[in-house]
């Protein structure tokens, strides 16, 4: 596994319980995992991260504005322009059953254990 791919497990991880904002808890909390790992992660990596996974369908992107019920009904047809923070919040990304299946087939390739520490047989990615 290589870096991006790696990242990209971490981003699919973020998003895989709930709708998620790059700037309110992905970068963060892939940030987090990344430096325990021994990487530094910036937003334009999860940007692009994010941006491979909705064009390989592994992941999708929706619009939450105010008001919206039913959440899904906010996706969009492809990646929007993230290049700077958003200031309103309303770009959120959630994993789809092709992202799930995906991320549960190589559970060798977590690096934390059931505590979130590095596991001590992790190997890190290729660079």
């Amino acid at each position: 596994m290589n870096r991006i791919e790696f990242l990209q497990q971490l981003v699919l991880n973020a998003i895989s319980d709930d709708f998620e904002n790059v700037d309110q808890v992905i970068l963060r909390q892939v940030a987090e995992q990344g430096a325990k790992c021994g990487l530094t992660v910036e937003r334009s990596d999860i940007v692009e991260a994010l941006r491979a996974l909705v064009e390989t369908g592994l992941a999708k992107a929706y619009d939450l504005f105010s008001g919206i019920r039913d959440p899904f009904a906010g996706e969009l047809r492809s990646m929007p322009a993230l290049d700077v923070v958003e200031e309103d919040f309303r770009t959120y990304f959630y994993i789809t059953k092709k992202g799930m299946d995906f991320h549960l087939t190589d559970v060798t390739a977590w690096p934390f254990d059931d505590e979130g520490d590095l596991r001590a047989d992790w190997e890190p990615p290729v660079r």
